[in-house]
């Protein structure tokens, strides 16, 4: 399994690259604005420490939104772009079953990239701090107030939104891209996306309702109204896990991931190569 997730990390490089470069135009963004005095710089925040932490959080959000585009593409190429040059021929050669194969293109989006995610976002965060905290000084002012943000609580809600939300949540939306990829002979991107247009469309049309569209929307954004999901740019939030592993949806889309992965797997070890 380690290797096997080497291996994902040394052929699909865009998993951290893609991450970081974002981190990077943040960081370059948050030096502009201090430069060009931010509100950092002024003492009329030291008592409203939402707006103090609204760029920390923000970079937050536009990271994990990086990564969850980074998961779709990879997805939908994990074993697609195998069949396509033909290497599975040589990876099917070596003693690694189909199974871990395919678990392990699975453990990426699950449990590499939240992770990834979290340092990245955490090492961003830490130098906008700094950076912010050296442009209140040298206004004379104290940064005492960017100091004092809950910093620990804002870091354990974005690890569990990570962990929950991009990693177990979002697990049928993986496991169906990663089932496209094996059955697709091309454009998988085209057959992920228009079966799910079709079914809401003749919903729509036939019954005049739009639930499938409102399970997908829901699954997507995190959660609806009776599922105990928050947005993620609820950083500050309280959290409950007991709550979120008690949620129906959660293991329905679990069961339904499971039903998708074996699929994968028995599309990997019949289909040919494109």
């Amino acid at each position: 399994m380690v290797w096997s997730l080497r291996r994902e990390l040394w052929e699909n490089r865009s998993i951290y690259i893609a991450p970081l470069a974002v981190a990077a135009v943040i960081v370059f963004a948050s030096v502009i604005a201090t430069l060009a005095g931010s509100h950092l710089g002024t003492t009329k925040f030291d008592h409203q420490p939402d707006k103090l932490a609204q760029p920390f959080n923000f970079a937050a959000v536009l990271l994990m939104g990086t990564t969850f585009i980074v998961a779709i593409f990879y997805c939908l190429d994990a074993l697609h772009g195998e069949r396509r040059d033909r290497s599975v021929l040589f990876w099917k050669s070596m003693p690694v079953s189909d199974v871990m194969t395919v678990v392990s293109k699975m453990a990426v989006p699950l449990i590499v990239l939240p992770v990834l995610t979290f340092v990245i976002t955490i090492a961003t965060q830490l130098i906008m701090l700094l950076v912010g905290s050296t442009a209140v000084l040298m206004r004379g002012h104290s940064a005492a107030a960017l100091w004092s943000l809950p910093w620990f609580q804002m870091s354990g809600m974005l690890l569990y939104h990570l962990l929950t939300v991009h990693g177990l949540y979002y697990a049928p939306i993986f496991g169906w891209l990663l089932l496209v990829s094996a059955w697709a002979k091309r454009v998988p991107f085209l057959w992920a996306f228009l079966p799910l247009a079709a079914i809401g469309i003749v919903e729509k049309v036939v019954f005049n309702t739009s639930h499938f569209a409102g399970m997908l929307g829901s699954r997507i954004s995190g959660g609806s109204a009776d599922e105990p999901m928050q947005s993620g740019a609820m950083m500050l939030g309280h959290f409950n896990l007991g709550q979120f592993l008690s949620a129906p949806g959660l293991w329905i889309g679990l069961a339904i991931t499971a039903a998708f992965l074996a699929a994968a797997v028995r599309l990997r070890r019949s289909r040919d190569p494109i």
